[in-house]
C-alpha cells in the first residue's frame, strides 16, 4: 500500500507549492511545502478538490522531478470531465495522465467507467482498465469492483472472470456481481460454484447475494436448498429475498410454495405481491391472480404497471374480457410501457375480441417484434389466417425483423388455413430470408400443416428430415392427424413413438381410444382404457366457462351441480328440436362410448360447451356475444351445432379451445371448418 508523509508547516501569510520527495525504497513520497511566489489558499484549494487532497494524496504519484502545478491543472480537468460524463474530453485527459504517469483518485476514475457504461464505450471502458493497473499503480477494492461490473454490462463474463480471479481481495460486492452476472448467463452452474467459493473464502452472502442466485437454480433440489440456507442466516423475510423466492418457486410450477411464503408474514411492499400475482398469472392460475389483486387492494396497495401486467395475464389465462376492459380503464391512468400495452394487445387477441386488439395495436406509439408477432398469432388463432400473413408483410415493410415466435406465427396461420404452398415456401425460406434456423416447433406447424392437408405420408418424411429429434409433441401432432384422415396403421406407430416419449400422456392414449371408437373396435377401447387405468391415468373432462355479470359460470359434461341446471337443459332440448328442423343431425361419430341410437345422441346433448352456450343466451342480452371458454379441443358435433345455432338465433358465438378461436356468424365458422 502507498504511505505519504504530509510534512506542513504554515503561517496565516505564507503561500506555498508541493513538492514530492520519496522517503523509501518503496515508491513512497513525502509531500512538503514550500514559499512560493504566487498567492494561493491551502484553505480553498481544500475546498475546490477535496478527493485530491484525501484520497489522492495517499493514491497520486509522480516522478520527482515533474511540474506539480501541471500535474495539479491536468487531474483538475480530468476530474471535471469525468463528473460532467464527457467521455471525449475525459479520455483525452487520461492518455495526458497515462504519458505524464499520473493518477487520479478511484472515486473519480469509477464516474470514468460508469460514463462508459452508459455510452457502450467498450474501448474507452478498457483503456480506463489499462491505466489504472499501469506501472504496478494498485486501485482500491471499490474501483475494481466496478470494473468488473463495466465488463458484466458488457456481456464481457471472460473478462469480468479474469480481473476477478487477479483480484487479491474480494468483498461482497465482488462476490455477488459476479453471481448475479452468471445467474443471468447460460452458465447458471457457475454461479452456484460461486457462492460455494465465496462462503470457503469467508465472505458472508447478503439478500443481494442471495436473491441474484435463486435465479441459478435449474431444480427443484438446488432450490430447496438454497431456501434452507437463506432461513439459516435469517434472510428469508427480506423483501428482495423473498421476493425471489417467490418468483423461483412459480417459474417452477411450486405456486402453492409461493403462496406459503408469501402469506409467512404480513406484506408491506408492492414488489413482494407484484412477485405472488405474477407468478400465478404465468402459471395460468388465473383465477387466484385474480384473488390475490383483490387482497392487495383492500390491505391498501394500489396497482402499478407491474400489476396490471400480471392482472391482464390473469384474464388472458381465464378469457374474462369484460374484466380485462375493466383493467384496461385502470391502465389509461398511467403512462402505458411497451411492455404493459403488449399484455393489452395479447389479452384482446386470446380473449377472441380482435376489433378491441386492432385498437389498441393501431394506437401503439412504439412497437417491437413482441407486438408485431402477438398481432400475427392472435389474427391466426382467431381465423383470420389471410390478415395475419398481410400483416407480416406490413411487418417487414416497416423495418421490424422477425423472430422465430414470428415465424411460428405465419406458419400457424398457414396451418389453419390450409395453406400448403405458403407454409412451405416460408418454412424453407425463414433461415435465407430472416436468418433463423427452424426449431422442432416450426417442424412441429409443418407436420401439422401438412397433416390437416392430408399429406401424412409428406409428414412423416418431413419428421424423419429433422435436424433435431422428434419430440411428443411433434408425433403427437401426426397422430391428431391420423385421427382425422382416418390413417389406422399410422396412427397406431405415432401412438407408440408418443408413449415412448411420455409413457403418462393422457391426451395420447384417448386420441387413439377416438380413432378406435370411430371404427367401431370397441374391444381396443376397452383394452386401451384398461391400460390407462392400470397405469394411473385419467382422462381430463371436459369443461366450459362463461364470464356473466362479472362472475364465472363453469360446466362439465353432464353438469349437474349449476343451479339453473334444468332449466337449461329444458331450453336445450327445445333448442335441439328446433334445430333439426333446420337441417342439424347429431354427429355420433363424437360418442366415443358403446351405446344405441338416442342414448348416443343423449351424450351429444351433455357436452359442456352446448350447457354453456344455451345458459349464455339465456342470461345475457338480445344480439350480445356468447363468449366459452374450454378446456378441451371442440368436438365436431358441437361445431356444427353453434354454427347453425348463431344462424337461427342472428347471434355471434365465441369458443376458445386450447388450439385456437372459433367465431361463429351466420351459420360458419372463422376457422373454415379446418381445425
Amino acid at each position: 500500500m502507498i504511505t505519504t508523509k504530509l510534512l506542513l508547516t504554515l503561517r496565516s501569510d505564507m503561500q506555498f507549492s508541493l513538492v514530492m520527495k520519496p522517503v523509501s525504497r518503496l515508491n513512497c513520497y513525502s509531500i512538503a511545502v514550500q514559499i512560493t511566489s504566487f498567492p494561493i489558499s491551502l484553505f480553498g484549494i481544500f475546498l475546490r478538490r477535496p478527493r485530491f487532497y484525501t484520497v489522492a494524496t495517499t493514491e497520486w504519484r509522480t516522478q520527482p522531478n515533474a511540474s506539480s502545478a501541471n500535474h495539479l491543472n491536468i487531474v483538475d480537468e480530468f476530474t471535471t470531465y469525468c463528473y460532467q460524463r464527457d467521455l471525449s474530453k475525459a479520455m483525452k485527459a487520461l492518455e495526458v495522465m497515462q504519458t505524464r504517469k499520473i493518477w487520479a483518485d478511484s472515486i473519480t476514475y469509477t464516474e470514468l467507467v460508469k460514463c462508459c457504461i452508459a455510452n457502450a464505450a467498450i474501448g474507452q471502458g478498457k483503456q480506463v482498465h489499462r491505466h489504472v493497473f499501469a506501472n504496478g499503480y494498485e486501485p482500491k477494492t471499490f474501483l475494481k469492483n466496478t470494473l468488473v461490473n463495466m465488463y458484466v454490462k458488457f456481456n464481457l463474463l471472460d473478462e469480468a472472470q479474469v480481473l476477478f480471479d487477479q483480484m487479491l481481495e474480494r468483498n461482497v460486492v465482488t462476490w455477488t456481481t459476479m453471481i448475479a452476472a452468471y445467474s443471468n448467463s447460460e452458465h447458471k452452474y457457475k454461479a452456484l460454484e460461486m457462492l460455494i467459493m465465496m462462503l470457503r473464502d469467508g465472505v458472508r452472502p447478503n439478500m443481494y447475494t442471495y436473491s441474484s442466485v435463486l435465479r441459478a437454480c435449474e431444480g427443484l433440489t438446488n432450490l430447496k436448498q438454497l431456501h434452507c440456507c437463506i432461513i439459516k442466516v435469517g434472510l428469508e423475510l427480506d423483501v428482495f429475498v423473498r421476493s425471489a423466492l417467490i418468483d423461483i418457486y412459480s417459474r417452477w410450477g411450486e405456486v402453492k410454495s409461493a403462496l406459503c411464503i408469501f402469506d409467512e408474514m404480513v406484506t408491506s411492499d408492492l414488489v413482494v405481491w407484484n412477485s405472488v400475482i405474477g407468478g400465478f398469472a404465468q402459471n395460468s392460475e388465473g383465477d387466484e391472480a385474480l384473488n390475490l389483486y383483490m387482497r392487495m387492494k383492500r390491505s391498501g396497495f394500489r396497482a402499478d404497471q407491474s400489476t396490471l401486467t400480471s392482472v391482464l395475464r390473469g384474464c388472458t389465462s381465464l378469457a374474462l374480457l369484460e374484466l380485462g376492459r375493466q383493467v384496461h380503464v385502470h391502465i389509461i391512468k398511467f403512462d402505458r410501457d411497451l411492455v404493459l400495452n403488449n399484455a393489452l394487445l395479447d389479452m384482446y387477441c386470446k380473449c377472441g375480441s380482435l376489433e378491441d386488439a386492432s385498437f389498441v395495436f393501431t394506437r401503439m406509439a412504439v412497437k417491437d417484434v413482441i407486438s408485431w408477432s402477438t398481432m400475427i398469432i392472435g389474427l391466426a388463432q382467431n381465423g383470420y389466417s389471410r390478415k395475419a400473413l398481410d400483416l407480416f408483410d406490413k411487418m417487414k415493410s416497416s423495418g421490424a425483423n422477425p423472430n422465430h415466435i414470428t415465424i411460428l406465427g405465419v406458419l400457424f396461420a398457414c396451418s389453419h388455413a390450409g395453406l400448403v404452398k405458403e407454409g412451405d415456401y416460408y418454412f424453407k425460406s425463414m433461415k435465407k430470408l430472416f436468418g433463423i434456423d427452424p426449431g422442432r416447433e416450426h417442424y412441429g406447424c409443418m407436420v401439422d400443416l401438412l397433416g390437416r392437408a392430408g399429406k401424412v405420408e409428406e409428414a412423416i418424411e418431413l419428421i424423419n428430415e429433422m435436424k433435431c429429434e422428434p419430440d411428443a409433441v411433434t408425433w403427437r401432432t401426426l397422430l391428431g392427424a391420423c385421427r382425422v384422415h382416418r390413417k389406422m396403421d399410422l396412427a397406431e406407430y405415432a401412438a407408440k413413438r408418443v408413449l415412448s416419449l411420455d409413457s403418462h400422456d393422457a391426451g395420447t392414449y384417448i386420441l387413439l381410444s377416438n380413432i378406435y371408437a370411430n371404427t367401431q373396435r370397441w374391444e381396443d377401447v376397452e383394452n386401451l382404457r384398461k391400460s390407462m387405468k392400470n397405469v394411473g391415468i385419467q382422462k381430463e373432462p371436459g369443461c366450459s366457462w362463461i364470464e356473466i355479470n362479472k362472475h364465472v359460470h363453469a360446466f362439465m359434461l353432464g353438469d349437474k351441480a349449476h343451479p339453473e341446471i334444468n332449466a337449461i337443459h329444458e331450453e336445450l332440448n327445445q333448442i335441439m328440436w328446433r334445430l333439426k328442423g333446420e337441417g342439424y343431425v347429431p354427429d355420433t361419430n363424437f360418442v366415443l362410448q358403446d351405446l344405441e341410437g338416442e342414448q348416443m345422441e343423449n351424450s351429444l346433448a351433455h357436452h359442456s360447451e352446448k350447457l354453456a352456450i344455451v345458459f349464455g343466451m339465456m342470461s345475457l342480452p338480445k344480439r350480445k356475444t356468447v363468449r366459452i371458454r374450454k378446456n378441451l379441443r371442440i368436438c365436431g358435433d358441437c361445431h356444427v351445432f353453434a354454427k347453425l345455432l348463431a344462424k337461427m338465433e342472428s347471434r355471434s358465438i365465441v369458443i376458445r379451445d386450447p388450439i385456437r378461436y372459433h367465431h361463429f356468424e351466420g351459420g360458419s365458422c372463422s376457422c373454415g371448418d379446418y381445425w
